[in-house]
């Protein structure tokens, strides 16, 4: 990690296209569940507030590689199981 300004960035980007994927695949699937994807697209919003509040307010006391470790690991983790979830829309 460069600095919380990239890390900032990184996150956005990979929430943004999570999302874009997300609507482009209920637009071109057979019939999805709008409840579905309307939860998943919540998610992802959720998942992009919460993940850019922890960036900007690291816990005290913990050493700060550990925690941005810790915090790429649960982003990460989050991500996939949203892609299951959008590749499983269809």
């Amino acid at each position: 990690m460069a600095n919380k300004r990239n890390l900032k960035h990184t996150i956005n980007y990979v929430c943004g296209e999570l999302f874009a994927e997300c609507i482009a695949v209920s637009q071109y699937s057979s019939k999805p569940d709008n409840d579905n994807v309307n939860a998943l697209l919540k998610s992802i919003l959720a998942i992009n507030n919460d993940m850019i509040k922890r960036v900007s307010h690291p816990e005290p006391g913990m050493p700060a590689k550990k925690y941005y470790d810790d915090l790429i690991a649960c982003f990460n983790k989050q991500i996939l199981e949203i892609t299951d979830q959008i590749a499983n829309l269809n």
